[in-house]
């Protein structure tokens, strides 16, 4: 049997999250900002009583801002994070489907060199024969740390440690 991923979209882009790591899809709602959070940082949520940190997923992939609108959901998914596992929303332009890939088998991201660092992709997939990257959520998240987000959501590197 094919894994299933849940397929997300950011920008013009399919992404997919394995089913097993998403916890449940929320509409859009307000959130909590917080002073001197990264930029891929969006604040936090209330979920039943549970304080739940929220990233931008466009941001922490690079890509430009745009406006919520009907079809923007949060995704509220467990990641690896110093040894425990911890709960993160991801808010994303919207939300396909449930779904398996053509293949069991995910391709190595492409290798580009020294322009490109695919810490975050697991692999990519294909469904109906176009490409739906998988992400390594909890590499993106410690990648986006490392990063600082532009004005226009173009990432440049942080400051040297």
């Amino acid at each position: 049997m094919n894994a299933q991923y849940v397929t997300l979209g950011a920008a013009n882009e399919v992404f997919g999250a394995p089913v097993n790591t998403v916890q449940e899809i929320l509409d859009v709602r307000p959130i909590t900002c917080l002073p001197q959070m990264p930029p891929h940082m969006l604040g936090i949520i209330d979920v039943r009583g549970e304080t739940i940190p929220v990233i931008d997923l466009r941001r922490a992939l690079g890509f430009a801002d745009v406006e919520d609108d009907g079809n923007t959901r949060i995704v509220v998914i467990a990641v690896a994070e110093n040894g425990r596992v911890a709960t993160v929303g991801v808010r994303t332009d919207r939300v396909f489907e449930v779904t398996g890939l053509d293949s069991d088998t995910l391709e190595p991201p492409a290798s580009l060199g020294g322009y490109w660092s695919p810490g975050c992709v697991a692999g990519v997939g294909r469904r109906n024969g176009s490409f739906v990257t998988v992400l390594d959520f909890d590499q993106l998240l410690q990648k986006a740390d490392s990063l600082r987000v532009g004005s226009r959501g173009t990432p440049f590197p942080g400051p040297s440690s």
